[in-house]
């Protein structure tokens, strides 16, 4: 039993990755969201699902795709939140028994469009700046869930004036001068700006009944039109139906110029993503030609449906508008399926998990608890390795495109290139190191690829690529092969912090590891410089085919080639025998710096014509990350008494780490 366990953890692991591809419906006679979040709609300049607009919407609003309507209140009483007294707050980290229930991202989208004084009450607006929630009045309201605080619309509702009146003042300031409390408030602000849009995206907001109302104005648009017409020419009219009729077509107005999605589809098939248009611009559009378009009664049927509680009408609705999209809509409506189902997979969320494990049972392993450890680590790492690479793969098919088009999906694709080379080292060497390397590189990439992600100002992570990257083969080229080499240097980096924090703190660097650790920097740096190499020279062909000049000094092009002349300095400084292990661990260590400045540096400048990442407000953490490559580079300059795994002292059963020079 003890051989197998390994075996078990990752059983447990792959089954329930496998579980989350496992197709979902709802019940025959409930509401059928899931259905609905697959329908299409155009945003952000592609088409996608429902459930993608909800889930990047709730990411600009809320931070994450959780709207829980469960948790605690007063004397940790548990219950729904409409019927706790303050203080509120979301479920604890220890309260493993309660299962809070949560509205799914594409119910809460449903609910934004359909019952709006309901959704203003749901607590998903993030404000955690002192200075604004005092300015809000609003210290002693909000659910709180560690350290963060989540307000309702309609305790916020008072105060929207003053807060358009500041975000006008702090939006004449550069995002990178902004204080602390004006990020904050540019950030609720953009949150405000996208739900009231939302709720003015399928009818208008204090519409009790659009689908019936609908009628009443088809019905009145032969007449109401002749009137505005004679009103506009100066002939007599009739002003009661007039005033009627612009009672209806002045909200639909406001809704051509508010809504967020283009929810309606073009008539005919193989029409441009322009022809494309939301419901308020069709409803302006129906004046016209005399009719409201079918796409638009059918989402009024729905929403009208939904926010009767009844749901066999809404799922006639529902099925009645995709078959009249069979035909014509073909590709969007498989392309709903396919994203729907990558949300439900979430591969880069269970990766991160995977080597969270991973990393954690690798680490043990070291401290001589059981062999057992390493194999399980091992197992979790390539496990976690599949899904990121399927995740990967699941991704390029839904954009068509390679893996690389955004700092998210670079930060994404260097994970997976250090991932991947962690785990052949592991296979070749077996001591852990591999396991340790690869499974804490994925899981940190992974997590600034998330927060990458609420740094977009869309929440959209598959958003239309500038034109200078609509180019397949360059980026299937120049930028693939540049961020390999990203990749590898940093792999290199993390692997030579593995030696220096082993040496100078533990008693495990004998002189086994240290070679061993020494001939995977150096294989790791070899490959590497090969791949910045060739990338940058990739670039340099694709910046003539898109600028008409090889080289311009570019910001980023700078970045590149620091990465291919630091690689060239440390391979320099081993075969000229300038340096030794920790020398050449050091150089590694300071190689993080180079390509993190090449990787994120540069976007911060905001000059250049690389500077297309979303990337505002991490100068921070990067000067973080910085110092510490610079911290470890002084621990492995210390002198070798000051390492417990040096001349000063022996690991039990091990030799020493013999005096290198540095």
């Amino acid at each position: 039993m003890k051989k197998n366990w390994p075996w078990l953890i990752f059983a447990i692991f792959a089954l329930e990755v496998l579980f989350s591809l496992k197709p979902r419906a709802d019940k025959p006679d409930n509401f059928q969201i899931r259905e609905w979040g697959k329908l299409p709609a155009l945003a952000n300049g592609r088409v996608q699902p429902f459930d993608s607009l909800a889930r990047n919407c709730l990411l600009v609003i809320r931070g994450n795709t959780d709207v829980p309507l469960e948790g605690n209140g007063a004397n940790g009483k548990w219950g729904k939140w409409e019927e706790l007294d303050a203080p509120l707050s979301e479920r604890k980290w220890y309260q493993f028994s309660q299962h809070p229930k949560k509205l799914a991202p594409a119910e809460w989208l449903l609910e934004v469009f359909s019952r709006a004084e309901l959704a203003d009450t749901r607590p998903i607006f993030l404000i955690h700046h002192p200075e604004l929630l005092g300015e809000l009045k609003l210290q002693a309201k909000g659910v709180e869930k560690s350290g963060l605080r989540y307000y309702t619309f309609n305790e916020i509702r008072p105060s929207l004036a003053l807060m358009e009146k500041e975000s006008k003042s702090v939006g004449a300031i550069k995002a990178e001068l902004r204080t602390p409390y004006q990020r904050s408030l540019m950030a609720l602000h953009t949150g405000l700006t996208t739900y009231l849009r939302l709720k003015n995206s399928l009818k208008p907001e204090r519409s009790a009944d659009f689908a019936a109302e609908l009628g009443q104005f088809e019905k009145m648009i032969p007449a109401g039109f002749k009137a505005i017409r004679a009103q506009q020419t100066g002939q007599e009219f009739d002003k009661e139906l007039f005033e009627k009729f612009l009672g209806y077509a002045e909200p639909y107005a406001m809704m051509a110029q508010m809504a967020y999605p283009l929810i309606v589809p073009p008539v005919q098939p193989f029409q441009k993503k322009s022809d494309w248009a939301n419901v308020g611009q069709s409803l302006m559009e129906g004046i016209r030609a005399g009719e409201v378009p079918a796409a638009v009664h059918s989402h009024a049927a729905m929403a009208t449906a939904y926010a009767q509680g009844k749901p066999a009408e809404f799922n006639r609705a529902l099925a009645d508008f995709r078959a009249s999209l069979v035909g014509k809509l073909d590709t969007e409506l498989k392309k709903g399926r396919q994203e729907h189902l990558f949300n439900q997979f979430l591969p880069f969320y269970r990766s991160m998990m995977i080597y969270v494990v991973a990393l954690i049972l690798a680490a043990a392993s070291w401290l001589n608890w059981s062999e057992n450890l390493n194999r399980a680590a091992y197992r979790l790492v390539a496990l976690g390795a599949v899904v990121h690479t399927a995740g990967l793969i699941f991704r390029m098919f839904l954009e068509g495109r390679p893996p690389v088009t955004n700092l998210y999906s670079s930060a994404i694709f260097v994970g997976w290139g250090a991932v991947l080379l962690g785990v052949v080292l592991e296979r070749i060497f077996r001591n852990g190191i591999g396991s340790v390397t690869a499974s804490a590189v994925g899981f940190i990439t992974l997590i600034v690829a998330h927060h990458l992600a609420l740094t977009s100002s869309t929440g959209d992570t598959m958003e239309m690529m500038r034109a200078v990257l609509d180019t397949n083969f360059w980026l299937a080229t120049h930028v693939t092969t540049i961020t390999i080499g990203y990749a590898s240097t940093f792999l290199a980096g993390f692997l030579a912090t593995i030696y220096v924090l082993r040496g100078v703190f533990t008693r495990t660097l004998d002189e086994a590891t240290a070679k061993s650790l020494s001939r995977m920097v150096y294989g790791i740096v070899c490959f590497a410089t090969l791949f910045s190499l060739v990338g940058t020279i990739l670039g340099g062909i694709w910046a003539d085919q898109s600028w008409g000049r090889f080289w311009g000094w570019d910001p980023k092009e700078n970045g590149a080639l620091l990465i291919v002349i630091w690689n060239a300095i440390i391979l320099h400084c081993r075969w000229g025998k300038l340096c030794g292990e920790r020398g050449l661990m050091n150089l590694a260590i300071f190689g993080n710096i180079v390509t993190a400045w090449s990787w994120f540096g540069t976007n911060m400048l905001g000059v250049g014509l690389h500077s297309y990442g979303f990337m505002d407000a991490a100068f921070r953490w990067l000067m973080i990350f910085n110092v510490s490559q610079i911290v470890l580079i002084g621990l492995g300059c210390l002198p070798e008494r000051f390492w417990r795994s040096g001349m000063g002292g022996t690991a039990s059963g091990t030799a020493p780490l013999k005096s290198q020079t540095t």
